[in-house]
């Protein structure tokens, strides 16, 4: 279950850097149009919009990764959480997708966080 978990995670963590890519540097960038659906007049307009999401995305990968190199399982269920409160923000505000795209990968996350036995530590006197 360790595994999966960690995967799962590495999953998230890796789709939000690609969000940020995408929202930071590709915005106005035909490949940005298809994805978002938007047209390069909206793209232009909301540029810096888009980028402060991107960064935040990048936040959200930031803790991830530091969850998943640290091995703290409280900061990658922190993290998972407020993925999953931003995914559940957008799908219910912006776009319903973003409940699959987001919400419900971080949510497999958690539950395989949450699944894994912590390690016992063993005190010595």
């Amino acid at each position: 279950m360790r595994i999966i978990a960690l995967l799962l995670v590495a999953i998230v963590m890796l789709s939000h850097v690609g969000f940020l890519v995408l929202e930071m540097f590709l915005w106005t960038d035909p490949v940005g149009y298809r994805i978002f659906g938007t047209t390069p007049e909206f793209a232009a307009q909301s540029a810096v919009l888009a980028a402060n999401q991107g960064l935040y995305n990048g936040f959200l990968a930031a803790g991830l990764l530091w969850g998943l190199l640290s091995g703290r399982r409280d900061v990658k269920a922190f993290f998972l959480g407020c993925v999953i409160v931003a995914g559940i923000y957008g799908g219910l505000t912006a776009k319903m997708s973003i409940l699959y795209v987001q919400a419900a990968p971080a949510l497999a996350a958690l539950l395989a966080v949450l699944a894994t036995p912590t390690p016992r530590v063993r005190h010595r006197l």
